[in-house]
């Protein structure tokens, strides 16, 4: 369901020159369906920038980036979207939402966009911000209003709003506590039952030994540990 290939990547740094930094050279990653793999590795060693080039928001410098079949380093915009709305989905650290729109219409949205009906949507909506702990008083309130932990709960039950196939987890269960983490380490599970292929990082050591398949270290990726 995922694969990357040889894949390297460079950032200019314009305001220096138009200088290189050439920060991963020759990864090589598979992830198959019904599979969770924790990008490891210290602080700098490119685990967010590999999420990235997953996600079509950084362009590689070499390699392929198969998900789904789509090759995310050279499709253009148009089916970038789609895999994003129906195949790939991201759970960052930040929720960004347009301001005003009620937090259920925000967690339903996904479901919306990749086809779903509309009771089967927002039921699916209610079930998540339930089971997330959200109270039903703030449903029909903006999210944008809402503490940092209640942002980054809606922000889960946005990501597990549809079935994706694949998902891109970055640390879901920072600064949870314990019922909530407990509740997004099920939905981990559950999406990995379904076959959902996942790719996370992890700082919770206990979190990632429950839900990690197996381990990638990023740092051998680096151009240093390449030889450079």
């Amino acid at each position: 369901m995922i694969h990357l290939e040889n894949v390297s990547k460079n950032f200019t740094l314009h305001n220096q020159g138009g200088a290189a930094i050439e920060v991963i050279r020759g990864a090589f990653l598979s992830v198959a369906p019904g599979e969770c793999v924790a990008l490891t590795g210290a602080s700098g060693a490119g685990k967010s920038t590999l999420m990235r080039i997953l996600y079509g928001n950084y362009l590689t410098a070499s390699g392929r980036v198969l998900v789904g079949g789509v090759d995310v380093a050279q499709a253009p915009p148009r089916e970038i979207l789609a895999l994003r709305r129906e195949v790939l989905g991201y759970v960052s650290q930040f929720l960004r939402v347009v301001p005003r729109v009620p937090t259920l219409e925000v967690v339903a949205e996904p479901a919306l966009a990749a086809g779903a009906e509309v009771q089967a949507a927002q039921d699916r909506a209610r079930e998540l911000l339930a089971r997330l702990n959200i109270p039903q008083r703030l449903w029909p309130l903006s999210p944008t209003t809402f503490s940092g932990g209640e942002q980054q709960r809606v922000n889960i039950a946005r990501g597990f709003a549809h079935p994706y196939p694949a998902l891109l987890l970055d640390e879901p269960t920072a600064s949870l506590d314990a019922a909530n983490r407990a509740v997004v380490l099920d939905l981990i599970g559950e999406a990995k039952a379904r076959g959902a292929a996942i790719v996370g990082i992890f700082h919770d050591v206990e979190a990632r030994a429950q839900v990690a398949d197996r381990e990638v270290d990023v740092s051998a990726f680096t151009p240093q540990a390449a030889g450079a």
